[in-house]
């Protein structure tokens, strides 16, 4: 294999979940910068139009449509207008999620936060994949990427919901690799730690100094950090790896 597979995506077609902003943006980024045609869904619109229009400024193929994951008939609609915008489909990444329970003890959550997160990130990971895998099995090869979270490998308190929800995800990927395995589709898991973006803002500072003294790698965590492992996934140099779950945090949880 060239030492090239680990350096390009061109002509990859490539749908990316809650990618108008944070890490979602950043791969979306990633990903025309690597040569991939990318649609790219979410729920913040404007911001969803302006990473566009801003990326196709830039000659790159980008592509925003609107994409409620609490709505399955909305996923079912994205994925087949992101798979008539690209002519097919290569790739998805899974990395929409809400968080909704920071803050919260166990005894503290509504059933409707409970509902709210579950429904976003373990229901709305499964539906998008399987709505996605017709169009992946049609080119005939494919790569999922799901965006899990390190909090589900050392049991953050005060998260309950999005914690558990993130170790369902990670459980999701090992099944989906087997079922999917046999359409060539691998289907893999990142871990990011506590990462600098928007949706990490609520996150008190004492967490965010936990989080700094318990790396082995002690600096804070941003976007750019994860974008790597995650093309690395999408790129023929891991087209023998699936199942399989990658943290990436610095070091403060270890595999």
């Amino acid at each position: 294999m060239h030492n090239d597979a680990l350096a390009t995506l061109t002509g990859r077609r490539v749908v990316v979940t809650g990618g108008a902003r944070g890490l979602g943006a950043a791969f979306v980024r990633a990903l025309v910068q690597a040569g991939a045609s990318v649609v790219f869904g979410d729920v913040l619109h404007e911001e969803g139009k302006a990473l566009a229009a801003s990326l196709v400024e830039q000659g790159h193929a980008a592509t925003y449509l609107p994409l409620d994951l609490a709505d399955p008939a909305s996923i079912t609609e994205f994925a087949r207008q992101a798979a008539a915008q690209l002519g097919g489909l290569d790739a998805l990444i899974n990395n929409a999620a809400i968080t909704h329970s920071g803050g919260k003890f166990a005894d503290e959550l509504s059933v409707d936060t409970w509902d709210a997160v579950m429904n976003v990130n373990v229901r709305g990971t499964w539906l998008m994949s399987t709505a996605a895998l017709p169009y992946l099995r049609d080119a005939g090869h494919g790569s999922i990427v799901n965006i899990a979270s390190d909090t589900a490998m050392w049991g953050a308190p005060k998260l309950l919901a999005y914690v558990a929800s993130k170790g369902a995800v990670i459980s999701m990927t090992r099944s989906l690799a087997r079922e999917f395995g046999a359409h060539n589709v691998t289907v893999n898991a990142i871990a990011p730690g506590l990462t600098e973006v928007e949706a990490t803002a609520y996150v008190p500072a004492e967490r965010h100094q936990y989080y700094l003294q318990g790396r082995a790698l002690t600096r804070a965590q941003v976007p750019d950090d994860v974008t790597g492992p995650v093309l690395f996934l999408l790129s023929d140099a891991a087209r023998f790896v699936t199942g399989q779950l990658l943290p990436v945090n610095g070091g403060f949880v270890m595999n």
